[in-house]
């Protein structure tokens, strides 16, 4: 749940699942070189760290205001607006920088790959009002938009520039204006090593 603090093994997971999803591989070495070449990574950690460390007072009134302006300094250079109280699962891959914007209460389940210029939003009225709901194993190609109280199922594949404004079953792929099912292929071959 949201109010949950997290322990440092579940945050140490979370960023080596991560890692995992990046490389295929998760140790120390590995994690230094990828967090030096890999901007998307290197967001993402900032992202867990930040999340992790605002639910201990004990670091509230240090680290976690030192982790929030790193965080806020990648998100204006990568252009990645995620806030850190974004419920995210683990395996979180962002597949280039530029353009993603998540609203802060959206949830998005474990494995979900987020491409560039996607947006996560918010409707303020109307039966959809509230914000997304992902599931597992999801991808989100570029440009794609999700707005409002709309549940994306598990195993979906969600195309390029397509908007969703509806609910989403399990392995469906949605494309076009807004988005239709068009197969229930999923998100299988997009959505890859998951075996962390």
């Amino acid at each position: 749940t949201r109010n949950k603090h997290m322990h440092f093994s579940e945050f140490r997971f979370l960023v080596r699942s991560d890692l995992y999803r990046h490389t295929g591989k998760a140790s120390i070495p590995i994690f230094l070189r990828t967090i030096i070449l890999i901007p998307e990574f290197r967001f993402t950690f900032w992202l867990r760290l930040c999340a992790y460390l605002r639910q201990h007072a004990i670091f509230r009134y240090g680290f976690y205001h030192l982790s929030k302006i790193i965080l806020r300094h990648y998100i204006f250079k990568y252009g990645i607006a995620i806030p850190c109280t974004t419920q995210i699962g683990s395996g979180f891959y962002i597949g280039h920088c530029g353009g993603i914007v998540v609203n802060g209460k959206s949830v998005i389940g474990k494995n979900c790959n987020i491409s560039h210029c996607v947006t996560l939003g918010q409707a303020n009225r109307g039966k959809k009002r509230g914000y997304p709901i992902i599931g597992d194993n999801v991808y989100i190609g570029p440009g794609a938009k999700i707005v409002g109280n709309v549940r994306v199922g598990n195993d979906v594949a969600i195309g390029a520039n397509c908007v969703v404004t509806k609910d989403v079953p399990d392995n469906a792929v949605v494309v076009g204006v807004p988005g239709k099912v068009i197969s229930y292929q999923g998100s299988q071959g997009y959505v890859e090593m998951t075996d962390y």
